[in-house]
């Protein structure tokens, strides 16, 4: 019974994060609009989700603890792709995407970035 429960509330809650950000990416797409988008809030979450994201994967954490923040993710992304699509200007997200990509290799370089990265 209790794996079974378990299993439930792993599965639930990665349902729940698929459909986390989908009303607002919706919101997004009809209403053809960024407006109401905090740019610098939507990039330090996403700083914040890929440091975690890292950090379970450089310390070999089972998936299942994790498994949301992929899918978190890229809705975060695809949020940050319409909102500078919207505003004209899809160009300006290529370096915010480097520094992203960028991140996720240079974390685990070494222990102490990535220890020094989740420090409160």
């Amino acid at each position: 019974m209790e794996k079974l429960l378990l299993l439930f509330c792993n599965w639930s809650t990665l349902g729940v994060c698929a459909a986390l950000k989908l009303p607002q990416i919706s919101a997004v797409l009809a209403a053809r609009s960024a407006r109401g988008i905090s740019l610098p809030s939507l990039l330090l979450e996403l700083a914040g989700f890929l440091v975690f994201l890292r950090y379970q994967c450089y310390y070999e954490y089972p998936l299942l603890t994790y498994l949301e923040y992929p899918i978190l993710i890229a809705q975060d992304v695809l949020l940050l792709l319409c909102a500078f699509h919207f505003n004209g200007n899809v160009k300006g997200a290529a370096p915010y995407m480097a520094v992203c990509v960028a991140s996720w290799f240079v974390l685990p370089l070494q222990k102490w970035i990535i220890d020094l990265a989740m420090q409160e």
